[in-house]
């Protein structure tokens, strides 16, 4: 199974989108699924529902820190891991538009709210939004990136 139909079947599972890639990762960050959990449960919905940046992004982001971040608080280090995160995000957003949740959502004529409660994961949620493929994308991108840096 890919790093992306694993993502994707993690967003159908219930998780939130940023949840959905970086659970698809865990191997490669050394982490333990409830740390990531945890760690990337207020991304999602754009940042806590606020939708902006979308979750999937938000995941794909985490790992790229994980993976490619010294502890080190180098000008260095952090030149090369936001050319990282630039690079992939260039690639999302010429696949979608948009890195932006509300306008992904927008796209497709999905109601934006912002805030409030999540809504209830059922058939009709999955099959109006966007955000399972938009998750699948996201990882799909990362596992590409990794494969050519010999990572994976």
């Amino acid at each position: 199974m890919s790093r992306a139909e694993r993502a994707k079947e993690k967003f159908l599972q219930g998780y939130n989108c940023s949840q959905a890639v970086a659970l698809a990762f865990c191997d490669v960050m050394g982490l333990e699924e409830d740390v990531v959990l945890k760690m990337m449960l207020p991304f999602g919905g754009g940042i806590g529902r606020l939708r902006m940046t979308c979750g999937a992004i938000s995941g794909m982001v985490a790992v790229v820190g994980m993976v490619f971040s010294s502890a080190e608080n180098t000008p260095e280090n952090k030149k090369e891991t936001y050319a990282i995160v630039q690079d992939l995000c260039a690639k999302f957003k010429e696949e979608t538009g948009s890195l932006i949740c509300a306008e992904l959502l927008s796209g497709v004529k999905v109601p934006v709210e912002v805030g409030g409660e999540a809504e209830a994961r059922t058939a009709e949620y999955y099959k109006k939004r966007p955000c399972a493929d938009m998750v699948a994308l996201a990882a799909q991108i990362l596992e590409e990136y990794l494969q050519e840096k010999g990572i994976l």
